[in-house]
């Protein structure tokens, strides 16, 4: 058996059904794709200058981050590009203490670690991203937010290493 072994050595439920397993064996595949000149500007953004792009609509004005070629409420094409943030308000967050496969690396994902929804200043929409606060009890919704850089960035959501709050 491999990797995928179902290590909890339990054969039958507690009926006496015998439970039975199947491997069908460990499969990793390489792949890459285009992100589109929208995904690309806005991330090109964050490893060449440190800021964060948005679309704008033409119509209604509302500014989405992550950037979208069309807008949710009008569906009018979206071709003006603003700076927002780089700081936001919380809007929400969870703590989360489980571990789970991290589809970046293929290991274990580190816990805890907080996931938030953040928008920025001048953005009308949420991001989602990480903060360094493992500890609910010191989160708020409503606090003030700031992007922390990574050092080495590479052209994807992971240069902002995660969003920390503004004491």
């Amino acid at each position: 058996m491999g990797m995928y072994t179902d290590k909890r050595k339990i054969t039958h439920t507690h009926d006496g059904f015998e439970l039975l397993t199947h491997e069908s064996g460990h499969l990793e595949y390489d792949f890459s794709w285009h992100l589109g000149k929208y995904w690309s500007r806005f991330l090109a953004e964050l490893r060449d200058n440190k800021r964060f792009m948005a679309t704008k609509c033409p119509e209604c004005g509302m500014v989405f981050i992550p950037p979208r070629q069309v807008c949710g409420r009008c569906y009018k094409v979206m071709e003006e590009w603003v700076e927002v943030g780089p700081e936001g308000e919380l809007k929400g967050f969870t703590v989360v203490r489980f571990p789970y496969i991290d589809a970046n690396h293929g290991g274990l994902k580190q816990v805890p670690f907080t996931s938030i929804w953040v928008t920025l200043d001048g953005a009308d929409t949420r991001m989602i991203h990480f903060c360094n606060e493992h500890d609910e009890h010191k989160l708020e919704v409503g606090m003030r937010m700031r992007p922390v850089w990574a050092e080495n960035r590479t052209g994807s959501i992971h240069d902002v290493e995660y969003f920390e709050v503004i004491r």
